[in-house]
């Protein structure tokens, strides 16, 4: 089948930047723990008035831009989102309008943070098929929005941002070579949000109880997340005849500092050639892939026939990686 290549990357975030000694004076906390702990120096929090969808339009422009491709271009829309700007309709459904896309398809992919693995595999399959000829995939999320601002354990991870990346065929051997994708629901309890759906939907005693908030179980996440890292990273090169010395860089999903580095070092991956932001931007859930791309794409630290690896993963558990060349 052809290959889906990336032809076009934008990224956006809110301008306001929260720092490790503002959560100082909101949080018993400090810069001190917080880094030690995460590697989160600063992250960026959108304003009241600005919905994921606002986040997402920024970078889906700026992605159409660089792929020199207009709205009307696009045939569909596949958007990673834990924070859309409503239960329905979708936020693809939003920003396909307000992009003006008017014959795009559109979705959301609920995965977590994995949306970003999600959504760019949904749009490479309709390329690789020959369904489509050119797909919109975007990471976004106003993560704040959901974030319980007293408790020191979430609140000092979740950010808000967007990402995009455009994907087109291929003419060469450029482009994505696989995708892995899992998903194990007997971890949901570690990192979850308990009100809004049908089973806990929104009442005066699911509000009192802060229920509409991120909650997570921060030790058993990192055991857990740091397994599944390695094992897909392992599967996906294994699978195509790699190793980690065929790696330029690694992509991972910008969780916590600790997390990449233990994930790394199982890989045997040196953290020179591992992409890291998170320092600066924090979790910012299904956009933190998207987000990272885009400052590598643009910060030279990837070139013409580089073997890039992605992996990602998100409450549920799902999680997944993804295997290209650039």
């Amino acid at each position: 089948m052809t290959r889906a290549r990336i032809t076009g990357v934008g990224a956006y975030a809110p301008k306001r930047i929260l720092t490790n000694a503002d959560l100082e004076k909101m949080v018993e906390t400090n810069d001190a723990w917080i880094v030690q702990r995460t590697g989160i120096r600063e992250r960026r929090i959108a304003d009241e008035n600005e919905a994921t969808s606002d986040l997402a339009v920024r970078a889906a422009q700026q992605a159409l831009e660089r792929a020199n491709l207009l709205p009307e271009d696009v045939e569909f829309i596949a958007v990673g989102t834990t924070s859309p700007d409503m239960i329905f309709p979708t936020t693809g459904n939003i920003v396909q309008h307000r992009l003006g896309c008017r014959r795009a398809g559109s979705v959301d992919m609920l995965a977590a943070c994995a949306g970003s693995i999600y959504s760019l595999s949904i749009g490479a399959q309709f390329i690789q098929t020959g369904k489509y000829k050119r797909v919109l995939c975007i990471g976004a999320e106003t993560l704040s929005k959901i974030t319980d601002f007293t408790d020191r354990g979430t609140c000092v991870l979740l950010a808000d941002a967007a990402g995009a990346a455009v994907l087109e065929p291929s003419e060469d051997e450029r482009g994505i070579i696989d995708f892995d994708l899992y998903s194990d629901g007997q971890y949901w309890e570690l990192l979850y949000m308990p009100g809004g759906g049908s089973r806990h939907p929104a009442t005066r005693e699911t509000v009192d109880a802060r229920m509409h908030f991120a909650k997570m179980k921060g030790n058993e996440v990192f055991k857990v997340a740091v397994r599944l890292f390695v094992d897909c990273a392992e599967r996906i090169l294994a699978r195509n005849g790699f190793t980690a010395d065929d790696v330029n860089l690694f992509i991972p999903h910008q969780a916590n500092l600790r997390i990449i580095e233990a994930a790394a070092k199982r890989v045997n991956l040196p953290m020179d050639r591992v992409f890291v932001n998170v320092d600066r931007y924090g979790n910012t859930g299904a956009a933190s892939v998207y987000v990272a791309l885009e400052e590598a794409v643009t910060g030279g630290r990837l070139k013409r026939g580089d073997l890039v690896l992605i992996v990602a993963f998100g409450g549920g558990f799902a999680w997944g990686a993804a295997l290209m060349r650039w």
